[in-house]
């Protein structure tokens, strides 16, 4: 049973991070949809649960959002500031940029850790390529986060929904495909 809940609580915290900028949109742009705000929080809190004991960067990046994405929805509901809402994709990135770019300080960058992890023992060349690619990912992540401040600033709800609710994630899948598509070229040049 307790397994099913931590799927349950897996699945509504994920809800709540591609969700997000339609929610706000809906709640921003439909005053009867403002309960959507209090699911909001819940399904954040859910994803903590879900969270809870996970170690390792990526999880406690996971957790940090999650308590920022709570923290946004109820300071929103209890200041009346629905707006404070559209910067959870700006923190998003923010975090993610610094996981990243941290990690290239470190011996091993956060993709070389993944690779580890999947591949086993890597070549220097791998290793090298994977470095790259975390590189790329920090380049992503200033980019996009600079685009969803610009979206905050800026105040088009509609523009805001469009960039964080669909291109910036249209994106990320096109990077994600692309660096497939060059790593699988890699691997068979690198044998």
């Amino acid at each position: 049973m307790r397994g099913q809940g931590a799927k349950v609580s897996g699945v509504a915290g994920g809800l709540a991070v591609v969700g997000w900028p339609f929610a706000v949109w809906l709640a921003l742009t439909y005053p009867q949809l403002r309960w959507l705000l209090p699911l909001l929080a819940v399904c954040f809190v859910l994803r903590l649960a879900a969270l809870r004991g996970k170690t390792g960067a990526l999880s406690r990046a996971a957790q940090g959002l999650a308590v920022v994405g709570a923290i946004l929805t109820l300071a929103s509901m209890g200041l009346r500031e629905a707006r404070l809402l559209m910067w959870y994709p700006v923190v998003v990135n923010v975090v993610m940029l610094a996981l990243f770019g941290g990690s290239l300080l470190s011996r091993m960058p956060l993709v070389e850790r993944l690779a580890r992890w999947r591949e086993g023992e890597l070549s220097p060349a791998a290793v090298s390529y994977t470095r790259r690619v975390t590189q790329v990912w920090c380049g992503f992540f200033i980019i996009n986060g600079t685009v969803a401040v610009w979206t905050c600033l800026h105040g088009n709800l509609h523009l805001w929904t469009l960039w964080n609710g669909m291109l910036s994630y249209l994106l990320m899948g096109l990077l994600f495909a692309v660096e497939w598509l060059v790593r699988q070229r890699v691997k068979r040049r690198h044998g």
